[in-house]
């Protein structure tokens, strides 16, 4: 199982994925809020790297 918060990040948000199954699964779950909660529908590969980090198994 896999989990991330957007607070991870540094991000002011309450947003968190729980029991994902891998981290693909995660990367989609966040990619979806951040589009529709955050705007962005593009994120930077810094953005990216940073989630990607803070994926926890």
């Amino acid at each position: 199982m896999a989990s991330f918060r957007c607070a991870d990040i540094g991000m002011s948000c309450g947003f968190e994925v729980k029991g994902a199954k891998d981290a693909n699964e995660v990367m989609e779950i966040a990619a979806a809020h951040a589009k529709n909660s955050h705007g962005i529908s593009s994120p930077p590969p810094d953005l990216v790297a940073k989630l990607k980090a803070a994926i926890k198994a």
